[in-house]
């Protein structure tokens, strides 16, 4: 593998990070706080507990799946999309690199950003709730994961779209909307039996069941399934990923 080409767009994409750190990393966080203080503290002091855990605590790891999810599609997306935009990408494309190699750079470059804000929320949680880790390192393994998973979609979607409104349409419409209704601010048991048998088929209530697991040790589904659900997205994106280097479709165009 071509390390060093791994090294430079991973290097670049990080540098553009930092040099919008109000918009890439302030911007986020602030608005998760604004989350703790309108559930958290408005809402909270109207529910007791769920599930043996405050509620303010329990919207933790729902809040950080939330901004976790939402950033590292977006940071995919728009870092492989700008390339495209200004006609860069046909260097990039003569490249000594593999495309195992691009999608390297910028989906370990998205991955670190949304990782670094999943910890920064997780610390400044730790401000307004009173929070306690069960299974720390489970905690980091599912983290670490969505935000490659996602990142990898995320650069599909940036290689997807055509325009900047295409470029938010599918985390707008579909990904932010799941993420609502994926358990992040509730227990799918807290739904009428109908609804939480619709709530299994939204894959986000994996995500968050897991992540929710670490945490407090209870879950809405099996951890297993969980697991399965995360690998299998991940291993979709990847094959998804060959298929479009392989075939060059809406890159060559």
């Amino acid at each position: 593998m071509n390390l060093q080409a791994v090294r430079a767009i991973y290097r670049f994409e990080m540098a553009r990070t930092f040099r919008t750190i109000a918009q890439s990393i302030v911007s986020p966080v602030l608005s998760t706080s604004l989350y703790f203080v309108v559930f958290g503290t408005a809402i909270g002091s109207r529910i007791d507990q769920v599930e043996g855990v405050s509620y303010g605590a329990f919207i933790v790891p729902g809040l950080i799946m939330l901004t976790v999810l939402t950033q590292s599609i977006s940071n995919a997306s728009f870092g492989i999309y700008f390339p495209k935009f200004i006609g860069t990408i046909y260097e990039l494309l003569s490249a000594p690199a593999s495309f195992l190699e691009i999608t390297a750079g910028y989906v370990l470059a998205a991955a670190t950003k949304s990782f670094m804000i999943g910890i920064i929320i997780l610390i400044t949680a730790f401000f307004f709730v009173d929070l306690q880790i069960l299974h720390p390192i489970w905690m980091l393994t599912f983290l670490v994961l969505t935000c490659l998973s996602f990142s990898l979609f995320g650069f599909i979607i940036g290689i997807w779209a055509q325009n900047f409104e295409q470029l938010q349409l599918i985390p707008l419409l579909a990904v932010t909307p799941l993420v609502f209704l994926g358990g992040s601010f509730y227990s799918i048991t807290m739904l009428p039996d109908v609804w939480q048998t619709i709530s299994l088929f939204n894959p986000v209530v994996y995500l968050v069941s897991g992540f929710r697991w670490s945490f407090f040790g209870t879950a809405d589904v099996a951890l297993v399934w969980s697991i399965v659900a995360i690998l299998g997205f991940t291993g979709a994106c990847i094959l998804t990923i060959g298929w479009i280097f392989k075939t060059g479709w809406r890159i060559r165009a």
